[in-house]
């Protein structure tokens, strides 16, 4: 993978790993070169096999951008920050990152949901 790369310009995803609370949801834009999308899928999958065995995941969904984009978005929940940090800094993850294609771009942020009166819950 050619990099990480912040999706917030001000709050990096380091930041946002130093804080406790949960649930959380990370959002993970990714974009790789229209040649590369099978080794993208394949890379992404062999990574879901490893977090959805991790303590704190729930579960994840991978989505593709339409009309011939190559620009994909993974939405994953989990239990609480510290079980994605945990996760997120297993030496095994870390190794996987290596097998992503060379022009993948990954902007990984975490959130959380509002509540928004008549539109949604919390």
């Amino acid at each position: 993978m050619s990099g990480f790369e912040n999706l917030d310009a001000i709050v990096t995803l380091a930041d946002q790993m130093q804080v406790d609370e949960g649930p959380t949801v990370l959002i993970n834009l990714l974009t790789v070169s229209p040649e590369d999308e099978e080794a993208l899928l394949k890379a992404w999958a062999h990574d879901a096999d490893f977090m959805k065995e991790q303590p704190g995941y729930i579960s994840t969904q991978l989505h593709k951008g339409i009309a011939g984009s190559s620009t994909f978005v993974n939405y994953a929940v989990w239990q609480d920050v510290a079980s994605f940090r945990n996760a997120f800094t297993n030496p095994e993850f870390q190794r996987r990152i290596a097998d992503y294609p060379p022009s993948a771009v990954a902007k990984p942020h975490l959130f959380k949901k509002l509540a928004v009166a008549n539109h949604c819950v919390e």
